[in-house]
């Protein structure tokens, strides 16, 4: 049985932000869409809070029109959050959240055709017989995907495709896609988990229960970690040991439940030594698949852009029975360019340029006896 995790970098549709090649910039965008929709939410809006709405709008700029910003628009669905009087400047007329309806929503652009080929190309070479997907648009758009971008390379559908949609507001969930004699027999979603502090999960941290063809069962719990792409590192890291220690209470729970064959994967957005995945990685007996003395490694251990040690990302940890039972894994680059100039790496020759790479993450597979 193989198992693989890859992020995809959303199939279909990614923000437009995310084209920016100052990846600084980019983080600016997503800092500014994530705080002004904060702010939106409170109950009532002070004049600090409506002044910082005012700039906010500006830099987005959708202070003049709705639909005014390159990489955001403003959504007014019901009542007014603003008016803008003809002697120009913007007024925030809404007293709080309950007097409007609506949002600011990032802009989305197609994916490069090309890359979507080559994601369908590292998946069909990976070949897993469960594939966890990062970053999938949604089940009906992955679906298509599986039956028509995959089989356009030469692979072959898959016949089970699940995904639940998360709490991300850009649709970016996580999925997994199964084949036939792998039957997704339980599915239990994590999206509305909370603690003292509120919602605990980005996306979700769904459980697939899978039904082997030897009549064996086992547990996925496929997770995208919050990331350091926007907000300040602090908050990041608070809610990544949040999720991390939230993931460590479900496996502990399935295995005291007698499901003792567990695999926790996906992109958790940080390193092994980080404090904030220590209560999964350091405080529970689960074992990374690259940690196996089977594991081939190609000198790189990271998973993600040119495959540093600090851009070891993504994950497959398995439960002592199933780490016993491991008979390989590796991590497949050929999806990413690899370097300024896509030369740090073999990847496909179709891939001429950094906007035609699958991801910027490599997928990484474990082959289980």
């Amino acid at each position: 049985m193989r198992i693989a995790s890859f992020n995809v970098e959303n199939l279909f549709e990614r923000a437009k932000a995310f084209s920016l090649q100052d990846k600084d910039a980019a983080r600016v965008v997503l800092e500014q869409y994530a705080r002004i929709n904060d702010l939106f939410n409170e109950p009532a809006y002070s004049e600090q809070a409506k002044a910082e709405m005012v700039d906010l709008l500006g830099k987005l700029g959708l202070a003049e029109r709705d639909d005014g910003g390159e990489f955001a628009l403003l959504r007014q669905n019901r009542g007014r959050l603003l008016r803008r009087p003809l002697g120009g400047g913007t007024e925030i007329v809404a007293s709080g959240r309950a007097e409007w309806i609506g949002w600011v929503e990032l802009k989305s652009e197609p994916v490069n055709e090309l890359a979507m080929q080559h994601t369908a190309m590292v998946i069909r070479d990976v070949g897993a017989d469960l594939q966890a997907v990062v970053e999938a648009d949604d089940r009906i758009g992955l679906k298509r995907f599986s039956a028509i971008a995959l089989q356009a390379v030469g692979g072959n559908a898959y016949e089970h495709v699940m995904l639940i949609d998360g709490n991300d507001d850009r649709g970016i969930d996580v999925a997994l896609m199964a084949r036939a004699e792998y039957e997704i027999v339980g599915i239990a979603s994590h999206v509305d988990d909370a603690d003292a502090k509120g919602e605990i999960f980005s996306r979700d941290c769904p459980e697939y229960t899978i039904a082997t063809p030897g009549g064996e069962r086992l547990v996925l719990l496929v997770n995208h970690l919050k990331s350091k792409g926007f907000g300040s590192q602090s908050s990041s890291n608070k809610k990544r040991e949040r999720q991390a220690r939230r993931v460590a209470q479900i496996y502990r729970r399935l295995v005291a439940e007698s499901q003792t064959k567990v695999v926790v994967l996906g992109d958790f957005n940080d390193t092994p030594d980080s404090p904030p995945l220590a209560p999964l990685l350091a405080r529970t007996d689960l074992r990374d698949i690259s940690a196996h003395p089977s594991f081939t490694s190609d000198g790189r251990a990271g998973t993600f852009g040119n495959g540093t040690k600090g851009n070891k990302i993504d994950y497959i940890l398995l439960s002592p029975p199933l780490f016993e039972r491991v008979s390989g894994g590796a991590i497949f680059r050929k999806g990413v360019w690899g370097g300024k100039n896509g030369t740090l790496f073999p990847h496909y020759p179709t891939i001429t340029r950094s906007v035609e790479a699958a991801s910027d993450h490599a997928a990484i597979y474990a082959d289980i006896a």
